[in-house]
């Protein structure tokens, strides 16, 4: 699994930007690795964080966002299909040769996607929670990220993007994704 560099505990909004960063970065290392071996690994690591990352905001940060924000249902909805079609594409990109040139294409329209569908979470949501909850109620939601991304699926699961289903259907998902991870990676 791959590790988040991420330190911020102290504030949800803080904890998930860097993690939008960290993801950006890691989109540039699939595009410029070095090798089919490399790109994969890279890969790997983008989509598991991914999919953790979106799983701990679908379970945590968008219900208090529907819950505390003025117009929360309408943003969390848009952000929820977002999700939705983000989810598809990376597992249609899960199916891709690395090396190909269709891989690379779609990844850089994938990197769009996910880019806009970042910097409208930080806008519309995690600005506003920022400013309506307090310091300690953004700090117990870093805890509930962490806990959440734990155990999290590592594979994109598309129609999944409510927290009643990833409590129901998530950590079977997990447990199958992680063993695929981990016999994925002695097969290679």
């Amino acid at each position: 699994m791959v590790e988040t560099f991420v330190h911020s505990t102290e504030d949800v909004v803080e904890f998930l930007r860097g993690q939008h960063n960290q993801i950006r970065d890691m989109f540039d290392d699939v595009v410029h690795a070095s090798g089919a071996a490399a790109r994969e690994t890279a890969f790997v690591e983008l989509r598991q964080l991914l999919a953790v990352h979106e799983t701990a905001e679908e379970m945590v940060v968008h219900p208090r966002a529907r819950r505390d924000i003025d117009g929360g249902d309408i943003i969390v909805d848009a952000r929820l299909r977002e999700e939705h079609e983000a989810k598809e594409q990376l597992a249609a990109l899960e199916r891709l040769d690395v090396e190909s040139a269709e891989f690379m294409a779609a990844l850089v329209i994938f990197k769009a996607t996910v880019v806009d569908h970042a910097e409208r979470e930080e806008s519309e949501e995690f600005d506003r929670l920022q400013h309506e909850l307090d310091p300690a109620e953004l700090k117990l939601m870093v805890a509930a990220v962490q806990a959440a991304q734990a155990i999290a699926p590592t594979r994109p699961h598309p129609g999944v993007e409510s927290k009643t289903l990833n409590v129901v259907i998530g950590p079977f998902a997990s447990m199958l994704d992680r063993a695929r991870d981990i016999i994925s990676a002695a097969m290679r």
